[in-house]
């Protein structure tokens, strides 16, 4: 029926995505409806959410919080359950079409594994699924035919870029970066920067995780690998290139030369609604963009000595195998201690580095290898966390991880 309105399931929907996807959802409430929705801790707000939304059930992964939840909801005729497998075990559920993955690191990769094996339209907002376990997802949603529609405002551009050319093939991606906070610092500020400067991005509004991910490069580098797993190309394909303004959210470079751009102000909920209404493009209230406020655009090439974590994210899809999830698990760890102030910026590195070279490698993993590997790397990584939380090392000129140029530079043009 063309009429019906969407069956939508928001994993994540007190964060960042999922408060913008709900803003969506409320502006087009004649084609979409939440069925579900859950959250990690924040039971108040998911309260509110779901009186707002009446959605047919409710889950919160901290259990603790399961009374408060189900008290507050107990004159509404909504299911209330708790848990982490109760997220999982929701995504199946039969009315549901779109699960919008927006789950925050490693948490979202066994939801999301469920709703493919249950044939639902996957909006993948938690890169951090490919990064785990790229080869494996790409190959789960092959064999159930499950379409997986690219949130990240990188990756839905490219996307948009790539619709109606089917049959030709890519020479390059051109995968968009802002630089983050600190693009103009030396080795020197870096090593001192604070949270509270970390937190604060110059163009877009994200969750703090996402938002250090984006100030240490380590973003872009899981953008880099899940592109690769998305779009089917080798990373010898993917430039990744500084744009400060955030305008051109990425670009998509054809064998004939010619090159394809999605733009825009920077806005997460264009690529949300995108998500969730392709294959139609629908009416939205955003502000549009006015080129005479933007008269320069500036490119340059990110500074891997400066930001080692993009670095080691290629050596990390290089070596392949289960490496890319101790990056992300040791990753998870780092920033975590960053954020309650137990390590310093650069020596979120030092730990994603130590662990790397640490964790034992498995070249062609199963999910329960996935599992081992991602427990030892965060031990690991908790084990790598300095005794002084300012400590950590400026990046050595002659250090493997350290390479001036991406591997892409003379694949395709700079």
């Amino acid at each position: 029926m063309e009429n019906e309105k969407k069956q939508i399931a928001i994993l994540g929907s007190t964060g960042s995505i999922g408060t913008q996807a709900l803003d969506v959802i409320r502006e087009n409430r004649d084609l979409l409806e939440i069925y579900a929705l859950t959250a990690n801790n924040n039971v108040e707000l998911l309260i509110r959410q779901a009186r707002e939304f009446l959605p047919e059930m409710v889950v919160i992964a901290n259990e603790s919080k399961f009374s408060r939840l189900k008290d507050a909801l107990s004159d509404l005729p909504v299911k209330v359950w708790a848990g982490h497998e109760a997220i999982c075990q929701v995504v199946q559920a039969e009315p549901i079409q779109i699960v919008l993955t927006a789950m925050v690191g490693y948490s979202g990769l066994k939801p999301t594994i469920n709703a493919i094996n249950a044939g639902k339209t996957i909006a993948l907002a938690n890169k951090e699924t490919l990064v785990v376990a790229g080869e494996l997802i790409i190959q789960l949603a092959l064999e159930n035919r499950t379409h997986i529609i690219p949130v990240d405002s990188e990756h839905s551009a490219i996307f948009q870029c790539l619709t109606g050319e089917i049959d030709n093939p890519i020479e390059k991606i051109i995968l968009t970066a802002s630089g983050g906070p600190f693009r103009t610092f030396s080795q020197e500020q870096l090593a001192v920067v604070t949270k509270k400067e970390a937190l604060q991005h110059p163009n877009w509004n994200m969750g703090a995780k996402v938002t250090i991910d984006s100030a240490t490069l380590m973003n872009k580098g899981f953008e880099m690998i899940e592109a690769k797993w998305l779009f089917d190309v080798d990373t010898s394909q993917i430039q990744i290139l500084v744009h400060p303004q955030s305008i051109i959210h990425s670009m998509v470079q054809f064998e004939d030369s010619s090159i394809k751009a999605q733009l825009s102000l920077p806005d997460m909920r264009l690529p949300i609604q995108y998500a969730l209404t392709y294959p139609n493009r629908v009416f939205s209230n955003f502000e549009r963009l006015d080129f005479n406020k933007f008269s320069s655009l500036t490119f340059e090439e990110p500074d891997t000595r400066k930001f080692r974590n993009l670095a080691l994210a290629y050596e990390a899809v290089a070596k392949g195998g289960n490496m890319p999830c101790i990056l992300n698990a040791a990753n998870e760890v780092a920033v975590a201690a960053f954020l309650e102030d137990r390590t310093g910026f650069l020596a979120m590195s030092d730990v994603i580095e130590k662990t790397m070279e640490q964790v034992s490698f498995i070249a062609s993993p199963n999910l329960d290898d996935y599992m081992q590997t991602d427990a030892e790397a965060r031990e690991k990584a908790k084990e790598a966390l300095p005794l002084n939380p300012l400590k950590g090392t400026l990046p050595k000129l002659n250090n493997k991880t350290h390479c001036s140029k991406l591997p892409l530079q003379g694949a395709g043009g700079a």
